[in-house]
């Protein structure tokens, strides 16, 4: 396999070979397979060690995947919990800097990657702290990623959790199987889409990726669901205000002469219509607010900026049937059958 850009140093076992005049050949195997086993034995505690492992899937691009993932695993930490957030996107890693944390350094003590430390005391690795020029493609094959995700699950010292948020690239293919594959006890995976009948035929694939490898399924949900827009007027009063297809919408002024309206910007209702479709929880929807992308550009997410708005409210709401879903308990977690 070929190398991945994290290295350890197995020396006790490399000593022991040049004892035995071991060539350099050999020597190099020794030491592989005495990472690998070391890596095993660490995987298998990580079961006990993390309560609940969650991946958050999409199957097409431009979801807000990893600003869901993010807002989920913030949201659990501002709950007191001890949370930690992976991101696998090994070619596109956005998750620092959407944490404003993307200058970290990660520490190898004892030939583990101590991950770095975001708001409310969120653990977080990410392929983003190791690139030397951000700007620089990661142009790797599978072998290749295969490894580097391997030492991801298996080489970072996350210490004890109450939950960790895996974001993955979108598809299903390498990364998520990868993940399935090497990381025990995975209790479920949350798919996100938008409303638009593209994203959800791409959602259904994910959903029959995660019935193919008997993961249970904990929801859908629906990203950039609508964007409301509000005002002022004379109490009482009517407005019409032109819809985002052509079509008036009507408001009318409370007492106070506020009002709003909710405009469909890419449809609305798509993500409970598969959730019905393919018998898979809804677990909410989140507005779109143009505050998440200048939020990622600033580096503080939305969650973080403004923690009672709306958008944190329903954040807080998916995690309620998240929270609410895994609490059932695994034998009665929903599955694709």
């Amino acid at each position: 396999m070929a190398d991945s850009p994290i290295s350890h140093h197995s020396g006790g076992v490399v000593d022991k070979a040049e004892e035995e005049g071991a060539s350099s050949e050999q020597k190099a195997q020794m030491e592989q397979a005495y990472q690998q086993m070391q890596r095993k034995l660490r995987i298998t505690k990580l079961d006990e060690d993390i309560k609940r492992k969650v991946m958050v899937l999409s199957g097409k691009g431009g979801v807000g995947k990893s600003t869901v993932a993010t807002g989920l695993a913030l949201c659990l930490a501002r709950r007191g919990m001890r949370v930690g957030l992976m991101d696998i996107d090994i070619t596109g890693p956005n998750v620092p800097k959407m944490l404003g944390i993307e200058a970290a350094e990660l520490n190898v003590e004892d030939g583990q990657i101590h991950p770095a430390n975001g708001p409310h005391g969120l653990k977080v690795i990410s392929m983003a702290f190791l690139l030397e020029d951000p700007d620089k493609p990661v142009i790797w094959r599978g072998p290749i990623k295969l490894g580097a995700i391997q030492q991801f699950i298996g080489d970072v010292a996350w210490g004890e959790l109450d939950a960790l948020i895996i974001d993955f690239p979108p598809g299903t293919s390498d990364e998520p199987l990868t993940v399935s594959q090497n990381l025990p006890g995975i209790d479920g995976v949350v798919i996100v889409t938008t409303p638009q009948e593209v994203a959800l035929l791409d959602s259904r694939k994910s959903i029959n990726f995660a019935k193919t490898l008997s993961v249970p399924v904990l929801g859908v949900v629906e990203n950039m669901s609508g964007y409301t827009i509000r005002g002022t007027a004379e109490p009482g009063s009517e407005l019409s205000v032109m819809g985002p297809v052509g079509i008036p919408l009507q408001a009318m002024a409370d007492e106070a002469g506020n009002w709003s309206l909710t405009l469909d910007v890419f449809k609305s209702g798509g993500g409970a219509s598969a959730a019905a479709e393919l018998d898979v929880p809804f677990l909410g929807s989140l507005p779109f607010d143009p505050g998440i992308v200048r939020g990622g550009d600033d580096g503080v997410h939305r969650i973080v900026a403004e923690p009672d708005g709306e958008t944190a409210d329903s954040f807080d709401s998916i995690v309620d049937n998240i929270l609410a879903t895994l609490d059932e308990g695994s034998d009665s977690q929903v599955r694709i059958t």
